[in-house]
């Protein structure tokens, strides 16, 4: 919990429902150090942006919430970048490779998934194998995530619901409803 209060200044909700069963959370927090944290050959900003964008697509709200967040602070992707998420296809803010990183990632996260060998064709013109496979790492580990949270409709916290609201309702995707006070 340590780094998460030290880089956003609050424990996640999710992390503290997790932690009342103490050896899913230590395993969570360490696939997500894995996947999330640790240098490979895909940038944070990357991961966090594919994360942001299978989480939408799964229907997370909460999880898209931080991952948009968390792509500007932890990843540097400018916040305009955020914002255009979900014009990806057509924004010049996106290169070409992460493009086709953010079509698996929203063909992984659609109901149901849209997975076609083509997303792999244009993936291996921009990544190795090593990177293909954090890609889906990311993705894989928030579809536990999103399950997760969705399951147990974890609220957003109070800190977190500002940059979601100036971020990502503009572009027309919802947060998570914050904690009653």
């Amino acid at each position: 919990m340590d780094r998460w209060k030290k880089t956003k200044g609050y424990a996640p909700n999710a992390w503290l429902t997790m932690v009342r069963r103490p050896k899913v959370f230590l395993a969570f927090r360490d696939l997500h150090t894995a996947v999330m944290m640790d240098e490979g050959e895909v940038t944070k900003a990357l991961k966090f942006m594919v994360a942001e964008v299978v989480s939408n697509a799964a229907g997370c709200t909460y999880c898209t919430a931080h991952n948009a967040e968390n792509s500007v602070k932890i990843g540097g992707v400018p916040a305009e970048k955020v914002a255009a998420l979900w014009q990806f296809r057509a924004s010049a803010q996106f290169t070409p490779a992460e493009r086709a990183a953010l079509e698996l990632a929203l063909a992984a996260g659609s109901h149901p998934p849209t997975v076609a060998d083509a997303h792999f064709t244009e993936l291996k013109k921009h990544y190795s194998e090593n990177a293909i496979i954090e890609i889906v790492a990311v993705i894989s580990l928030f579809g536990w995530l999103n399950r997760w949270n969705q399951t147990l409709a974890t609220e957003l916290e109070d800190t977190a619901l500002p940059f979601a609201r100036n971020h990502l309702t503009p572009s027309g995707r919802k947060p998570a409803p914050a904690a009653p006070t």
